[in-house]
This record gives structure tokens, sequence and C-alpha cells, in this order.
């Protein structure tokens, strides 16, 4: 079975989610744009194996106060950032690998990942990634129930995870991150 049959309900999936979503500025409109031209040239777009441009799924996790978000320290990236990660062909949605990744990355089970798009976002890869060069980033919000908070855990691929407060974000990433929580907390709100 090739990449891109494999991925063709993945692909469906992300062509309809974008198609759908009203970006909130010019910024996010022309990703939109970007991300559906990528699509369009590329049946397996949305894999790894695919082109070393593809689409990615996460999610920025907040605890149920809506005071902190947990973020990971990627152990490839060397940053503080939102958990998340590749599609795999068992995913049936965007929206169901970002839960996927969550779970992975986090330990958490029962985080309510709202089923709308954040945010998107177009990043170049430094550092051991190996075929990727590329992530076209579709992001979500998310909420963990009260009383799970403490229950996370780190996965292998971390090299920490925490909760920080929103007005406390690392440094090196306290902007990227800033805005996706503002985007984030407009679709959790709204």
């Amino acid at each position: 079975m090739s990449v891109a049959t494999a991925y063709r309900h993945l692909h469906a999936d992300a062509v309809r989610l974008l198609s759908q979503w009203q970006p909130p500025d010019a910024r996010q409109q022309r990703l939109r744009a970007d991300y559906l031209t990528h699509l369009a040239a590329h049946p397996d777009g949305v894999a790894k194996a695919g082109p070393p441009a593809h689409l990615t799924a996460s999610a920025l996790v907040f605890d149920a106060d809506l005071r902190r978000v947990l973020l990971t320290h990627h152990a490839k990236a060397g940053l503080w950032l939102q958990l998340g990660g590749h599609l795999e062909p068992h995913d049936p949605s965007l929206y169901a690998a970002a839960q996927r990744e969550v779970r992975e990355e986090s330990g958490l089970d029962g985080v309510r990942v709202v089923p709308r798009i954040a945010q998107l976002d177009r990043h170049t890869l430094v550092g051991a990634f190996g075929h990727c060069r590329e992530h076209l980033d579709v992001r979500f919000a998310a909420v963990v129930p009260a009383g799970l908070e403490d229950a996370a855990t780190a996965s292998a691929e971390s090299l920490d995870l925490r909760w920080w407060p929103l007005d406390g974000l690392p440094t090196q990433t306290a902007d990227e991150v800033g805005q996706l929580a503002c985007a984030a907390l407009a679709v959790v709100q709204g």
C-alpha cells in the first residue's frame, strides 16, 4: 500500500477541516491557503514518510482553571513546546491525532481536546529530525479535568514535562506559546 493510500482519509480530513475553518486574521488565512495548496500538490502531504514538509497535529493543554499550560521540553528541538507530532495511518482524523499525541506525551487520559483549529504554524526544523524539514502544524486547544494535572508524566520523546503559568512562559518560546495560548483560549472559551 502506498503512503498516499494509507493516509488518504487523513488527507481528506485535513482538506475538509482547513476548508471549513474561518481564520481569525490575514496571517492565518495565508497559512490556510498555503496548507491547502500543499495538500493539493501532495496526496501524501500528511505523512512523515511523504514530502519533507508535511502536516502535524498538536494541542496546547490547559489546566482546569485555564491559568497554566502543559509544555514538553522537546528532546530533538531542545525547546519547551506544546504536545504534538506526526499523524499515524490509524488516526481517524487530525483531531484524533492531537488527542493521541496528548495521551502519549503526557500519560493523561480524559483530556478534552476541542475539535476546532486554534492556530496554524508552519516552521522549519533544525536539529536531528531526519527526513523532516518543515512542519505544517495544525494546533488545537485542550483542557485537563480538575484533579488530573499532577498525573502528567513525560514520555521518552521529552526531556521534561511541566506546567507553566500563562504569565511566566519559558523565555525561548514565550512569544510563540503565548500567541498559541491566546488563540487556544479563544477556542476553549468561545
